[in-house]
């Protein structure tokens, strides 16, 4: 009955912040620390399942916010059907490049590349719009990492310093630039100050309400709702005041207790998914690569 139940609850976790179809390689090349390595600020921030799955779905909410980021998941997603297909597909590639070897993480953003290049459209203004705008990226980009590292400092690391936070802007910029953003802010400052300036360009309409109304909404009789509210709750704490009444959330009382949920989440995730990303890369970092490579000795 305990397997059981912990098998169950994995399944509810996995269709709400599991990973996308396609497998992610975790465990090779032996000894290969990947593009940030255990001792980055991306490996201690992405490790810890909880405060992702809030800080994912704050930053899918805030990102359908700008009209052409909400173009694209309306015109090429099938976000009524596959509610959560974005958010898995997110977790997947964040696994990836955080935790996989150097080659798998290339390759992630390579895809990633490859099909930013046929989203592309027209908004309901008439404005063009693509997938692959420097700028598009660089919102995406900002909107995510800060939504992660929120989630991270307000429900596991509330002592978090200015350094660190600064840190880990520093690292995950790297990423967006390999994806063809404009230049990403290396600081906390530096991102709050960038999303305060887009507000200007921001909006919420009828679609945008769709759009996160297929995100937010669970099914009856999921055994992980109860989860998935403690979750969506913690998610728009978590978001800048003014985007969330933007959306017009108000959390009220419910705040209390989606802070207070997530303090007993880590238990639950702990007791139901013992085998991490994170855990996956500290073995294969670890292991000694079958044929190093050879040392070059310089010509005589």
């Amino acid at each position: 009955m305990r397997d059981a139940l912990r098998r169950r609850i994995r399944r509810e976790i996995a269709n709400l912040f599991g990973s996308g179809n396609e497998p992610v390689d975790l465990d090779t090349p032996a000894g290969d620390p990947g593009l940030f390595g255990p001792s980055s600020m991306a490996w201690r921030v992405h490790a810890d399942l909880g405060p992702m799955m809030v800080g994912g779905i704050a930053a899918l909410l805030l990102q359908m916010l700008h009209p052409a980021a909400l173009a694209g998941v309306w015109d090429h997603s099938h976000f009524r059907k596959d509610r959560t297909g974005r958010l898995r597909r997110t977790a997947q590639f964040i696994a990836g490049t955080t935790y996989g070897g150097t080659a798998e993480a290339e390759r992630l953003m390579a895809k990633v590349r490859a099909v930013h290049t046929h989203v592309r459209g027209t908004m309901p203004d008439g404005t063009a719009y693509r997938a692959d705008d420097s700028d598009l990226l660089l919102w995406v980009h900002v909107a995510e990492s800060w939504c992660l590292l929120e989630a991270y400092r307000r429900y596991r690391a509330p002592l978090l310093t200015r350094t660190q936070a600064d840190r880990y802007h520093g690292e995950v910029a790297m990423i967006a630039d390999r994806l063809g953003s404009a230049p990403a802010p290396s600081t906390h400052d530096g991102a709050r100050l960038y999303l305060e300036s887009m507000r200007p360009q921001l909006r919420y309409d009828l679609r945008t309400r769709e759009v996160a109304d297929a995100l937010l909404t669970r099914r009856p009789g999921d055994l992980a709702a109860p989860l998935s509210r403690i979750v969506v709750d913690a998610a728009v704490d978590i978001l800048p005041r003014w985007a969330a009444h933007m959306h017009g959330f108000y959390l009220g009382p419910r705040r209390h207790i989606a802070r207070a949920g997530m303090s007993g989440m880590g238990v639950l995730l702990h007791w139901t998914l013992d085998d991490s990303s994170a855990a996956h890369a500290q073995r294969r970092v670890a292991r000694r690569p079958l044929h190093p490579i050879a040392k070059k000795t310089p010509p005589e």
